[in-house]
This record gives structure tokens, C-alpha cells and sequence, in this order.
């Protein structure tokens, strides 16, 4: 009997090839298939255990504290002499005397020009010569303006008065005679007569030499006189002019600038030299009106110069002025400091800080801490960090700040603790940790001891 049966169909035993190789096929794919998923599953796991431990952020942190806080100013001040003068000649003249003298060192009193005046010197000998010719006139005037007269006048009462003289003995001698019977009392009588009319003689002489002085001279010492005035007055301005031909240093200080050389025609009013005082310098720098309200004569000033970068100068607000400026509308601020070595230049710019608005007991935060809604605004926000560690974002105001400091005015009462560094993009509850807490890598654990 043939294994074949008679349709030529193989026996039921034995699986075709093709099926075979699909049961194959099928079982790799389905362990591919297990492998894949398998793979999967695992790093899953693992980016999960990733996120996990990236949930907790390393950030720095700081208290707020309670403190006083100022508002500084940043302003541009210019730097000048504590006193700054511009000469200028009084006369018009020729500059007959004068070196190059710029950035000299001067003393008050000093020659700083000489201007020709020769020509006043003629006229100031003129003057002084119609003086004493006029001091003579009015002695002249005062003795009489008729000698001859005044001659006569004064040889009538000498005489009279000799007369009077006479007959007062005369008179007297007789008196006695009569007591003692020697002569009449008729002849008394014409004595006592005589000396009478020799004293009215006398009177009228006196009288008389008085009228004479009196009616011719008067008018004439008056005029006299005034002469006098004119040639002193004049010979004293043509003295002043010649005092102002030497131009002299009116304190100590620095020639700062020369506008006219030897030689050259310096008309009266017209600048001549610059002189400024530079042992204390004044920094002149414009504050807003609203800024001086917060600011006053004695607050502390750091003044940083142009001239001398990285020196820093510690000052006082010595003026506050009251009024300002009609175009600025800013209010002069002066800080004086000493300049004893000269460092400081006169006209210089330099930066200068002034504290303002001082407040005792505010909440301050590191500057750093405090994320702005705007560049320009006083809201934001500030991420504190609680008992467990995560942080919170707060909104705040703010109020005085420093490039290092800020002050929080709503928000924030004091003592919580603020991060300072990694802040920035922090989402809201994400835990943390200090990074100034957490050890270094590499750093070696500290060795037991025995």
C-alpha cells in the first residue's frame, strides 16, 4: 500500500515549510516587539527618577533685614575754585609790563601788569602844581584883599589905643590931685571927658578895621577855598588813575587764563587775566526741585572726578540754594572739598552721589532679589522661601534702592528669607536648596579621629 494516498495529498503529519518559517517570523517580531517596550519602560523610569531629583533647585539665599536706607542722587557737578575772579583795567592804556604768567602761582598784592602811564604822571604834576597855586590864594585872601588898607586899619587902632591909654593915667592922676585939693573939679571933670572920647575912638577904630576885613573878603576866601577843593579833588582822581596803572593780585591763588599779552591796548572793562583761588574747590552741580526737598546743608557726598579715575572723595552739601534756576528749573547743589595738592582741576566735571531721603526701620533686600515689572517700575516680585524649602513668588513695592540694597515697602515685614541668586525663571513652589550650604565636589570629608 502506497504512503501517497491516491490525490497526490501529503499526510496530515508533517507542516508545510511556509508555515513554519511565518511561525518563526512571528516569534521574533514578538520578542523584538517585548525588547522594545522593555527598553522603553526603563528609561522612562529613569527620566522620572531625573525630574525627580531636578526639582530641587541650588540657589542662594538671604535674610530681609530691618535697617536704615538712603536714596542717592547721581548727579554731574563741575568743579571750580572756592573764589574766581575776572581782571579787568580800570584805565585804557598800553600794557607796558606783563610776562606770560598762566597757571602761576600768585599772592595777594602781587604785580601782575603795569600799563603805561606817562602821560598821567604829566597831568598829575600839572594837577599838584594848581593845588599849592591855590593853597597861596587862599592864604593871600584870608590876610586881606587890600594890604594897604588892612595896614591902616591896623596902625588907627594901635593908635587909639594908645590914646586910651594916655588918657586913663592922665585921668587917674588928676583924680588924685583933686582928692587933695590941687586942681578944680571942673578940670577933673574935662579928663574924665577925654578918656571917654579916646575909648569910643578906640571902638570906632576896631569897629572900623572889622568892617574893612569883612566887606572885602568873604566873597573872595570863598572862591579861594573852592579852588582849593577842585585842584585836591583832581589831583587825587589822577592819583587813582595812576594806582590803577599797577594791576595787582586781589587774593592768593592761580592764573587761570590770560586773554592780553605785552604790548597790546587794554581798554578799561575788557578782561585782562582769570584768577582763582584752587586750596578749597566748591562742586556746583544742578538738582531738580523735587530732589531738594529730600536733600540739606550737612548730608554726606561721594564726589568722583573725571580727572582722577578711581578716586573717590568724601564730602559735605554745603548749599542747597533757594531758588532756581529760570531755564534749568534746577536748584545749585555745593560740595566743598580741599584741594590743598592741587589735584583737582578747575571746570573739571566729576560724578557726585548725595544720600537722600534717609529712612530709619526699613525692610531691605539684596537688589538681586527683586525681579522689576518694568526697568522703570517700583512693583515686582521676590521669591521667599518658607520652612520646607520651597519658594513662594511674593509681590512687592519698592521703595529707596542702591546698586547693592532696595528697600520693600509692601510685601515683606522683615526677617524672611529671599533668594538672591538663581531667582530668575524660578516657577512658583519649586524647592530648593542653599547652594552655600551644599558641600563642594571633591571636598574631603573630615578625618576620624582615633
Amino acid at each position: 500500500m502506497s504512503s501517497t494516498l491516491m490525490n497526490g495529498t501529503p499526510p496530515t503529519d508533517q507542516e508545510p515549510l511556509w508555515r513554519r518559517r511565518r511561525v518563526q517570523i512571528s516569534a521574533a517580531v514578538a520578542l523584538f516587539i517585548l525588547i522594545v517596550a522593555g527598553w522603553c519602560w526603563h528609561r522612562h523610569n529613569a527620566a522620572g527618577e531625573a525630574d525627580a531629583e531636578a526639582t530641587v533647585v541650588s540657589v542662594r539665599l538671604a535674610k530681609a533685614e530691618v535697617g536704615p536706607i538712603a536714596q542717592p542722587l547721581d548727579i554731574v557737578g563741575t568743579i571750580t575754585g572756592r573764589q574766581e575772579a575776572t581782571i579787568s583795567p580800570k584805565v585804557s592804556a598800553q600794557i607796558a609790563q606783563m610776562g606770560l604768567i598762566k597757571n602761576r602761582v600768585v599772592h595777594r598784592g602781587d604785580i601782575l601788569a603795569v600799563l603805561e602811564s606817562r602821560d598821567l604822571n604829566a597831568q598829575r604834576a600839572e594837577a599838584s602844581a594848581a593845588l599849592h597855586e591855590a593853597e597861596v590864594g587862599i592864604t593871600n585872601t584870608s590876610q586881606g584883599a587890600i594890604p594897604l588898607s588892612n595896614a591902616q586899619d591896623a596902625k588907627a587902632v594901635h593908635d587909639a589905643q594908645g590914646t586910651v591909654d594916655n588918657m586913663r593915667k592922665t585921668y587917674e592922676r588928676r583924680k588924685t590931685l583933686f582928692e587933695q585939693g590941687g586942681i578944680s573939679k571942673k578940670d577933673l571933670e574935662a579928663s574924665q571927658l577925654d578918656l571917654a572920647k579916646a575909648e569910643d575912638d578906640l571902638r570906632l577904630a576896631e569897629r572900623s578895621a572889622s568892617l574893612h576885613k569883612g566887606t572885602t573878603n568873604p566873597s573872595d576866601l570863598a572862591v579861594a577855598k573852592s579852588k582849593v577843593q577842585q585842584a585836591s579833588g583832581h589831583l587825587a582822581a589822577l592819583n587813582a588813575q595812576e594806582d590803577y596803572a599797577t594791576i595787582r593780585a586781589p587774593f592768593d591763588g592761580v592764573i587761570t587764563d590770560q586773554f592780553l599779552r605785552q604790548g597790546d591796548f587794554a581798554t578799561a572793562g575788557s578782561k585782562l587775566l582769570t584768577i582763582a583761588d584752587m586750596s578749597t574747590v566748591i562742586v556746583k552741580a544742578p538738582l531738580s526741585i523735587d530732589a531738594a526737598a529730600n536733600v540739606h546743608a550737612g548730608d554726606t557726598a561721594i564726589v568722583m572726578p573725571d580727572s582722577m579715575p578711581g578716586v573717590t572723595l568724601h564730602g559735605i552739601v554745603n548749599l542747597v540754594g533757594n531758588a532756581a534756576d529760570p531755564q534749568s528749573r534746577a536748584v545749585e547743589l555745593w560740595i566743598t572739598l580741599p584741594n590743598r595738592d592741587g589735584r583737582l582741576r578747575g571746570n573739571s566735571a566729576a560724578r557726585v552721589s548725595v544720600a537722600s531721603g534717609n529712612v530709619p526701620n526699613a525692610v531691605i533686600v539684596p537688589t538681586s532679589a527683586v525681579t522689576l515689572d518694568a526697568t522703570n517700575a517700583n512693583s515686582g516680585t521676590v521669591m521667599v522661601v518658607d520652612a520646607k524649602s520651597v519658594a513662594h513668588e511674593t509681590k512687592i513695592t519698592t521703595g529707596a534702592h542702591t546698586r547693592d540694597r532696595t528697600q520693600i515697602t509692601s510685601g515683606l515685614h522683615g526677617g524672611e528669607t529671599v533668594v538672591i541668586e538663581g531667582n530668575y525663571g524660578l516657577p512658583d513652589g519649586t524647592k530648593v536648596q542653599n547652594a552655600d550650604a551644599v558641600p563642594k565636589t571633591g571636598a574631603k570629608a573630615p578625618a576620624d579621629k582615633d
